[in-house]
């Protein structure tokens, strides 16, 4: 098939997709989701003049906060989020893909704007930035990896002045949040049961044998990531229960959502916060049509995420006096840090070993079987019940700096080449270059085979976030500034030759003949294939954040210039203000966020409530 026909397929594909083939998927759904179609969050009849808190953002963390806060009684919580309920598709772990087509209902669809050292074969050098905009945010669209990070993450943000953050403050917030439905064996300590958020290690499967075999050839150990250390390579960990994916709009919302004194409000546009003086009194925002205000007796939370919770606070005069001057925004308080220390995982696409063992097309064929939509009808079992193309991570040490447990290199493992679909969806998805794509990867497409990517997971290189106009409609230019940093590309460099250790190892070269697609990267091709200076060129030309971005609204002591928010979560220079959400990270998590992020809306609102009780 030619690449223009090739090109008029995927156009149709991406098109239908979101048009035409989800409705009559969400039909089908509700087969099996009799009791979980529109109206399972329903609108309150009319408003409270006055509520005692009101929390922007009903994401990951602003469903923790609103099940947590409205378990008082006496206290009236509002909760306004932009998107909608979670559609049938979310719910299924194994159609998690479908969120991550561009143009889905439930995301935002944001984009970096075009990098410099990074994504330089994607299209307009950006990286897509996907970002949940329904009730549970991330936790009801993401992969569904549950990764606490590392120990020593949270002892590094206490180290920076932050006091109550290290590990051994966290660790029970994590715990509580969690129902873990594995055999956690030597690492029961460090799991909870009965939390709201399930928890389920994914299946073992041949392929993932012969992971942990690699790693083990390469003198690594099998561990828990969850438990006391994280440095090795394990079997994975999915917000999941009873087959059933895991979010915080179901495990935190659903339950306090026939409470009294919560109102939820979907469909809620947030405009600003209002400020009487310097002490937040409430928020203005748009739902159906209309414009609105709600007030605050005791404070406003601020959880839209790492891109909208900075957005909204300089929206509100709060930010950088010289750029919401720039916007004309009213300057509520001076705050420099606000939009700042902006960062994100970065991974390397395109890897991959090619094998003459069916892997990927096997796993996909029996997603649309008879057989497996019966069992998961039935018992919630079967390949529907966990994330397709068997994911698996490791996370290794690859640079000679610091602790020698502290990782610096999540690998990610996935059952399929990046052109497995013949280049039919991939390059919208990770939003590459299609021409680029086709003139790297066309040799393998359609090949059975696995991928390998290797992940930074403490990048030194630092963004911003800022205003396009003064129009809350507008999304913000969201510039991470990939790879500014001389470390970081240095250390993804080791990481791909770790990666191509692991994919050479004998298991996977004895058990599935794999063999590296060794086609150098014609954007490279005045380099010496297989160089230092080659890896270089190759990192910056197919890197791509993570999705996992953090640090917009940075919690540090007041001695940092670029603070937002001190140890409590308090906004600086204001009253009435928090920000609790992955915004307030000093330095993102090793690994993926939905976990932590959650234990921050869990400790969040214990502060909270002591704070108000004394």
């Amino acid at each position: 098939m030619s690449l223009v026909n090739l090109n008029q397929l995927r156009d149709t594909l991406l098109g239908a997709g979101t048009n035409t083939i989800l409705p009559f998927l969400q039909l089908f759904l509700l087969v099996l989701f009799p009791d979980a179609g529109p109206g399972s969050f329903p609108l309150p009849r009319s408003l409270y003049s006055h509520y005692d808190f009101i929390i922007v953002g009903g994401g990951t963390a602003g469903c923790v906060l609103a099940g947590r806060l409205s378990e008082v009684a006496e206290w009236r919580v509002l909760l306004l989020e932009a998107g909608g309920e979670p559609t049938l598709e979310t719910k299924v772990p194994g159609l998690s893909p479908i969120s991550y087509i561009p143009g889905y209902s439930q995301d935002w669809g944001y984009a970096t704007v075009p990098q410099k050292y990074s994504s330089q074969n994607f299209a307009n050098r950006a990286a897509r930035q996907p970002q949940g905009r329904v009730l549970g945010g991330g936790s009801t669209v993401n992969a569904m990896y549950h990764v606490r990070g590392n120990r020593r993450d949270f002892d590094h943000w206490a180290s920076l002045g932050n006091p109550g953050w290290d590990y051994l403050s966290v660790l029970p917030y994590f715990i509580k949040s969690e129902d873990y439905r594995g055999d956690p064996g030597v690492t029961a300590a460090y799991h909870g049961q009965g939390g709201p958020i399930g928890v389920t290690p994914a299946p073992i499967t041949p392929l993932t044998e012969a992971f942990l075999q690699g790693g083990r050839e390469l003198g690594y150990t099998v561990l828990d990531y969850n438990g006391p250390e994280q440095l090795g390579f394990s079997q994975a960990s999915f917000s999941i229960l009873k087959g059933v994916r895991s979010s915080t709009a179901e495990g935190y919302l659903r339950p306090a959502a026939s409470r009294p004194n919560l109102h939820i409000m979907h469909g809620a546009l947030v405009h600003k916060v209002l400020f009487t003086g310097k002490r937040a009194t409430g928020v203005q925002f748009q739902h159906q049509g209309k414009v609105m205000t709600a007030q605050a007796r005791r404070e406003v939370i601020m959880s839209a995420g790492s891109v909208a919770s900075p957005k909204l606070l300089m929206l509100s005069g709060v930010g950088p006096r010289h750029h919401l001057l720039n916007h004309q925004v009213d300057v509520v308080v001076d705050l420099p840090g606000v939009g700042q220390n902006v960062h994100d995982h970065v991974e390397v696409l395109g890897l991959s070993w090619t094998t003459p063992r069916l892997i990927s097309t096997t796993s996909l064929r029996k997603l649309y079987t008879k057989d497996t939509q019966d069992k998961y009808r039935t018992e919630r079992k079967g390949p529907l019940a966990t994330p397709p193309f068997n994911f698996l991570n490791a996370w290794v040490k690859v640079s000679p700096e610091d602790d020698p447990l502290w990782p610096d290199i999540q690998l990610f493992f996935n059952s399929a080449t990046i052109a497995y679909d013949v280049g039919l969806l991939s390059p919208a998805l990770w939003g590459l270059d299609k021409k680029r794509f086709f003139e790297y990867m066309s040799d393998i497409y359609g090949l059975e085979g696995f991928s390998i990517r290797p992940i930074l997971v403490r990048p030194r290189s630092r963004g911003t976030i800022t205003l396009k106009s003064n129009d809350p409609r507008d999304p913000p230019y969201i510039d991470p500034q990939l790879l500014t940093h001389k470390y970081d590309v240095d250390t993804l460099v080791a990481g791909v030759k770790f990666a191509l250790a692991l994919g050479n190892t004998s298991t996977f070269m004895n058990n599935y003949q794999a063999k590296f697609f060794d086609k150098p990267l014609p954007s490279c091709a005045g380099e010496v294939y297989g160089s230092d200076s080659y890896w270089t060129c190759y990192v910056r030309h197919m890197s791509t954040t993570f999705y996992h971005l953090a640090g917009s609204c940075k919690m540090s002591p007041a001695s940092d210039p670029y603070s937002v928010v001190d140890h409590k979560l308090r906004v600086r220079g204001v009253e009435g203000l928090r920000v609790i959400d992955a915004s307030i990270m000093p330095a993102v998590t090793n690994g993926n966020t939905n976990a932590p992020t959650i234990m921050i809306a869990e400790k969040g609102s214990d502060i909270i409530k002591q704070d108000w009780a004394s």
